[in-house]
């Protein structure tokens, strides 16, 4: 019989280095991966105590990959994808279907591809047509019975009990730090007529006397936030969207607090099937509490799109 190598890898730890790599470090790896970053350190370090070499090179704040771990990675990959190929034809289940799934912009790429990837394994006899939207018409979609699930962004008057709340953010009112537009009618950078905050924050400035005009209309989170760094005007986002340059407007201290909002997954009115019931599961366990700071950069868009 053959002697197993006295080296073996393991395939989590190596799915973790892959994560950092694609990911551009391990703050943006756990994220992914759901881990804590201490706990993405601690795989990487034991990784490289067993092989002896080190895989990660650090050069200030970014990661590269060093010689043994460029030769690595090709067989890492094929591990891990055998792996988890193997894995979901062990636990398939007997769900077959078609389902349509909804999503907005506030979703990162590599998070919904990990939830559709990871789904379509486990039941490989469903298939997903998956709808990229702003949450208006992604909410409508579901009421219609277009959609299946949608993930979608509501406020605190527009929450269903039935609705899966994956995070909240607390709206603020956003400007470039060296234009408070404190003189004249303020600029204000919406993201269109079927913007979820108009409602919320148009009527903040007209009772509190403020005039204001349509600067901008944006498609995204991404391209309102650029237009406010660019000093257009100013918009309510999210207080993830914060940093040294992208600071709150001053004049919101003559306005009534902004609320929060629900990124939430609805699904079509009445009682879930096993495939909706698990589709649910799948995006509560994936797109739940994803974990932000302030400042830094935000996850990619789907597609570029508005609320």
């Amino acid at each position: 019989m053959t002697q197993p190598p006295a080296l073996q890898l393991d395939v989590e730890s190596l799915r973790t280095l892959l994560a950092v790599l694609e990911h551009g470090g391990m703050t943006r790896a756990a994220e992914h991966l759901g881990m804590s970053q201490s706990a993405v350190s601690w795989k990487i370090k034991r990784l490289e105590a067993k092989i002896g070499r080190p895989l990660l090179i650090r050069d200030g704040h970014t990661v590269l990959p060093s010689r043994e771990c460029r030769e690595l990675l090709p067989d890492a990959r094929a591990m891990v994808t055998l792996h988890d190929r193997a894995v979901g034809r062990l636990v398939s289940s007997e769900l077959a279907g078609t389902v349509h799934l909804g999503s907005n912009e506030e979703v990162a790429a590599s998070n919904m591809a990990a939830l559709l990837g990871r789904f379509s394994r486990t039941h490989p006899d469903v298939h997903i047509e998956f709808h990229v939207g702003n949450s208006r018409d992604l909410s409508d979609g579901v009421e219609r019975g277009e959609l299946d699930v949608a993930v979608i962004q509501v406020s605190e008057a527009e929450l269903r009990p039935a609705d899966l709340i994956l995070w909240t953010d607390q709206l603020k009112w956003i400007t470039y730090r060296d234009c408070p537009f404190d003189d004249g009618p303020v600029p204000l950078i919406t993201f269109g007529a079927r913007c979820v905050y108009r409602p919320l924050s148009e009527p903040l400035l007209r009772e509190a006397g403020i005039d204001y005009h349509i600067a901008f209309s944006g498609p995204s989170s991404i391209g309102v936030h650029a237009a406010v760094a660019a000093g257009l005007g100013v918009a309510v986002l999210s207080d993830r969207f914060l940093s040294d340059t992208v600071v709150e407007w001053p004049g919101a201290v003559e306005l009534a607090p902004l609320p929060v909002v629900h990124q939430i997954a609805r699904q079509v009115p009445g009682e879930a099937s096993p495939l909706m019931a698990a589709l649910m599961d799948a995006i509560d366990a994936e797109l739940r509490e994803p974990v932000f700071g302030h400042g830094v950069p935000l996850p990619e868009p789907v597609i570029a799109t508005r609320y």
